[in-house]
């Protein structure tokens, strides 16, 4: 094969991978009438980390519950890793999206935290060695091994954010959604968090108002306000653009600085 058709190979396999996310024009109204999704287009590519920025009330947590099916547009399709999120697929879709919620009580509910990062690989097929290892290997990820035989209950908010985080990666996820993560953290916990979420090389979509977090994480940001996405770009050229911020009712924290801006 001479050095052109090698090189239209290449280009046509790699156009072949399919994105770890397309959304293609979602729409969603709830139930009062109110319109949270306007068409929304996104695409994120396997290994990129992508934040979700915008203000309250602009579509965002509502997005990312649309991405494993728990709520179902009008209009426009989801698809992960080349499966489209419908009825016959929510199951594999369910594994495949990883969602880790903003509040970690909301998902630890088992005795112990062995159990709770259990509780997902399990429902999925994993038993015997295979679940064990799953488990071991999501608490080694996040720094929890030490703690999985207590109690959830009798951990701090950042350590509970972890296990949260391991009763995910235990699933094998291909996307890893994260909905404010930094929420309620001391700044210790915090930086724990984003050096284990910098450590997983997981595709990863990350909805937060903590600017200065998606800049640390995510080299690109997709802004959503009123329900539709009005920029998508480099994080660090989106949060240096005070004009843009102001319009979109996003703010930077008193004295911070984007490097380079």
């Amino acid at each position: 094969m001479d050095g052109v058709s090698e090189q239209s190979a290449g280009a046509a396999a790699a156009s072949e991978v399919e994105p770890a996310l397309a959304v293609s024009d979602l729409t969603y109204a709830y139930p009062d009438g109110h319109a949270a999704l306007r068409g929304v287009d996104l695409r994120v590519e396997p290994g990129e980390r992508v934040a979700v920025l915008g203000p309250n009330g602009a579509g965002k947590t509502t997005l990312t519950l649309h991405l494993n099916g728990v709520l179902r547009g009008s209009s426009g399709s989801i698809s992960v890793g080349g499966l489209e999120v419908v009825d016959r697929n929510l199951k594999e879709i369910r594994r495949r999206v990883g969602l880790v919620f903003q509040d970690p009580d909301d998902q630890l509910f088992m005795p112990t935290v062995r159990e709770d990062v259990a509780f997902g690989p399990a429902n999925f097929g994993a038993r015997g060695a295979e679940l064990e290892q799953r488990v071991h290997e999501a608490l080694d990820a996040v720094g929890m091994t030490e703690h999985a035989h207590r109690s959830p209950l009798h951990l701090s908010g950042g350590q509970r954010k972890r296990v949260a985080l391991a009763a995910v990666l235990a699933c094998d996820p291909e996307l890893l959604v994260l909905d404010e993560p930094s929420a309620n953290l001391e700044p210790v916990a915090r930086r724990e968090l984003a050096e284990v979420l910098l450590s997983l090389g997981s595709t990863t979509l990350m909805v937060t108002h903590d600017l200065p977090y998606a800049l640390q994480l995510c080299p690109r940001s997709v802004v959503v306000d009123d329900g539709r996405v009005v920029a998508d770009g480099p994080t660090a050229e989106l949060l240096a653009d005070d004009e843009f911020l102001t319009a979109h009712r996003l703010e930077l924290p008193f004295g911070f600085r984007v490097p380079g801006a």
